[in-house]
């Protein structure tokens, strides 16, 4: 009987009809395993991924692959984002096995949830040197009847590979400086100078390693860092990677040119380019930057927001059972709709009567993206009111903490960059709604929201994000009671979150893991690490608090991972930030006054900085002793670790005294 009927998730409710008995993740499939003396398949996916969908029409969806996984196996079906836990641990347990990882991802685990074999997508028939489905799944049950000392042995040998991780400790004898200059080296090391971004096909924004070398630019002058990160925007812009008609963001390119797109746009890898191409904006004032962002902008308000002002998860790489159908153009389906505008359309757009991908036309710039001008916004509308009327692919529905945490940061800070106060609105919006229906209690959170049920306690990074971006939204709207609310989600963290033995947080709430083998956040995938986040966080509130423990916390985690920015920078990328704030003059920034909101937009606006430890009120607020004092229209004050310099009241004059200190 397939149990997956009931569920929230519509990735779970994707595979409701499957002739597979699925079981949701929970402690009963597993007591029915060990009764039966049955291994355990964990099946884990997505709902916006393409090969989860492919395997799930050739074998889920086959009476007799399911009648063969149905009498050898417990099968469990797992949403990974519902549970970034049980992904992330089984996710490394492959890897280890296999040395890559993906999605689906199929873990084959002992009655107590150990990992024993797994793998990625398994074809029907076998091709490649790939066994099929149907062959994994008999030699897998005979090896687990026929060998079971064997396979605990291999089970338990895993899991204490996966536990020998070493717990960080501080290290504070490398030099910052000297990891700051060394780590840019090797990023550019892997740069694609050709291209942009980073290595070959497939190939990924890797927006992490470019935010760190805009900001390590900006305080070294090195202008090869600057060139390759706006190469890199320019290309990803120009490229099918980004959605012409819509706006936004697909997930990677499947070339190195970025032209062919893995067509699923995920909601923070948008959050994360908006940030980025914002910024860009900053530095640079180019406007094409700013027309990515609006666009984008565009795009999350039309199509991933609740009424409520949430944002949806994700948005599905196939329509129709077929991937990129919905984003796609024949050629004399664009000659017909665009008439005598064809011609002008052609200039900018690489489309062949051939199609250049699969039949279809993907829409690639061939031009760079300064030169893309607004005269043909009118021809995208009208072929984006036309593609509304197609079947859309799937949006998952799923409203998760941190990554709708994620956008309403990015949302504050492009706001501010991009002189746009409606996206500051939007963002509030969205984070009074998260404090609305997320909240289990003062400073703990539930995960995941979908078809009104609550799922999952909050995991370390959705606390990290939504911290951050309160942070911000503390700042931009001249409002520090939401500062209050960071010291909430602190003292959860500190206290239900904490690693025995180390300065690191779990990933994990202690009193709601899944599994025994789960480990710390502390590198950066797709998402920001969770632990590099919480180092910022708490830096800047312990200088708001005047709290000598949070600094000495920060301290103390940032140390301990330089060794690993040093010689992994690309997967440390947000560490290395932290590292680049550390390593500059300290300036402490307190705005108050009526036109504390004005005055702090103009001076990010004039200093082309985002002034990380900046506090800003427009009143008078007794818990942060920067606020302690009563100022009409605008005081300005800066303190360096050494001294506090007279306020002043003009953004002339801070400029000046900003750009003075060392």
């Amino acid at each position: 009987m397939n149990r997956l009927g009931k569920e929230s998730s519509p990735y779970l409710l994707q595979h409701k009809d499957n002739p597979v008995h699925w079981y949701a993740w929970g402690e009963e499939p597993f007591e029915v395993a060990l009764r039966e003396n049955k291994p355990v398949l964990v099946s884990i996916g997505y709902s916006s991924c393409h090969w989860c969908h492919v395997m799930e029409h050739e074998s889920f969806s086959n009476n007799e692959v399911a009648d063969l996984m149905n009498e050898l196996f417990i099968c469990i079906k797992v949403d990974r984002e519902e549970y970034p836990d049980i992904d992330h641990a089984y996710m490394d347990a492959v890897q280890a096995m296999t040395g890559s990882g993906g999605w689906p991802l199929n873990v084959f685990v002992t009655p107590d949830k150990k990992p024993f074999y797994g793998g990625t997508y398994f074809p029907p028939q076998r091709m490649h040197n790939r066994a099929s489905w149907k062959e994994v799944l008999v030699n897998v049950f005979q090896f687990f009847r026929q060998n079971p000392d064997e396979v605990n042995t291999q089970a338990q040998r895993l899991v204490e590979h996966m536990q020998r991780k070493k717990m960080a400790k501080p290290n504070s004898n490398v030099a910052s400086d000297f990891i700051l200059e060394d780590v840019a080296k090797k990023i550019m090391a892997q740069a694609d100078l050709e291209d942009g971004g980073f290595g070959y096909a497939p190939k990924f924004p890797s927006t992490h390693s470019l935010q760190f070398l805009l900001k390590y630019y900006q305080v070294s002058g090195d202008k090869s860092c600057l060139d390759h990160v706006l190469h890199s925007l320019n290309a990803m812009a120009q490229g099918g990677l980004y959605d012409h008609v819509g706006g936004g963001f697909a997930r990677y390119s499947t070339d190195k040119a970025w032209k062919i797109p893995h067509f699923e746009k995920m909601l923070y890898d948008n959050a994360l380019l908006l940030e980025l191409y914002a910024y860009a904006f900053l530095i640079t004032g180019k406007e094409h930057y700013k027309r990515i962002c609006e666009e984008t902008v565009a795009w999350l308000q039309r199509e991933m927001t609740s009424k409520e002002g949430l944002f949806y998860a994700a948005q599905d790489a196939d329509s129709e059972g077929e991937e990129g159908k919905y984003y796609c153009w024949t050629y004399e389906e664009l000659q017909a709709f665009l008439g005598a505008d064809f011609e002008q359309f052609h200039g900018y757009f690489h489309v062949l009567p051939e199609g250049n991908w699969e039949g279809g036309n993907i829409l690639y710039s061939l031009l760079q993206p300064e030169n893309f001008t607004q005269d043909l916004t009118p021809l995208l509308q009208k072929l984006l009111t036309f593609r509304q009327k197609r079947i859309p692919p799937l949006t998952d529905t799923k409203v998760l903490l941190g990554w709708n945490a994620l956008m309403s940061k990015s949302l504050i800070v492009a706001s501010i960059y991009c002189n746009n106060t409606t996206w500051l609105q939007l963002a509030e919006q969205n984070i009074e709604a998260l404090l609305k229906l997320h909240v289990i209690q003062p400073g703990a959170y539930g995960h995941s929201y979908c078809l009104g049920e609550i799922k999952n306690r909050a995991y370390a990074d959705d606390l990290a994000f939504l911290a951050s971006a309160l942070i911000e939204l503390a700042k931009a709207t001249a409002s520090p009671e939401y500062l209050l609310k960071v010291e909430d989600i602190l003292a959860n963290l500190f206290e239900n979150y904490r690693m025995e033995g180390s300065i690191l947080f779990d990933f994990t709430h202690k009193n709601h893991k899944q599994l025994d083998f789960t480990q710390e956040d502390t590198y950066d995938g797709a998402l920001p690490s969770a632990n590099a986040v919480l180092c910022n966080v708490i830096q800047y509130m312990g200088v708001a608090k005047n709290n000598d423990v949070f600094e000495i916390q920060a301290h103390q985690m940032l140390d301990a991972m330089k060794p690993f920015v040093s010689q992994y920078p690309s997967s440390f990328a947000c560490w290395a930030l932290q590292l680049l704030y550390e390593n500059q003059p300290w300036r402490e920034i307190s705005i108050m006054g009526s036109q504390a909101h004005h005055t702090y937009t103009e001076l990010i606006k004039t200093m082309k900085n985002n002034l990380p430890y900046c506090y800003v009120s427009e009143n008078s607020f007794e818990d942060y002793a920067c606020f302690q004092r009563n100022v009409t229209q605008c005081s300005i004050s800066i303190c360096t670790k050494l001294e506090c310099l007279p306020a002043v009241d003009s953004i002339d004059l801070a400029v000046r005294s900003l750009t003075q200190v060392r």
